[in-house]
């Protein structure tokens, strides 16, 4: 049954009109998976150990979030279809399970 879950909740931010909590997992989840993909590439850490490696894990995600909500912004004046993912709480969300399973699990 969490198998399930776990499947519809990753497939659930590309529907139409998707659930905003199983939308929420699923890029809670993608995030994950994508840092986990990550330590195969670059299994080390990228930032030196003590407050640089705390700071990143609080600012990046931020700035990403940042990011991802200007690039809605301007695709919306381009008259573009807005995406989920391109609204700040998508964005930080995604990145913010990137960045947590690098600081956990990188060597």
């Amino acid at each position: 049954m969490l198998v399930e879950l776990g499947l519809h909740s990753v497939a659930e931010p590309f529907r139409k009109r998707p659930n905003v909590w199983l939308a929420v997992l699923g890029y809670a989840l993608l995030g994950a998976g994508l840092g986990a993909l990550s330590l195969w590439a670059f299994p080390g850490h990228l930032t030196r150990e003590g407050w640089p490696r705390l700071l990143n894990l609080v600012l990046t995600p931020v700035l990403a979030g940042l990011a991802m909500a200007w690039l809605g912004r301007w695709r919306a004046r381009r008259g573009d279809p807005v995406l989920r993912i391109d609204r700040f709480a998508y964005g930080y969300l995604f990145a913010l399970a990137v960045a947590l399973v690098r600081f956990n699990f990188a060597g």
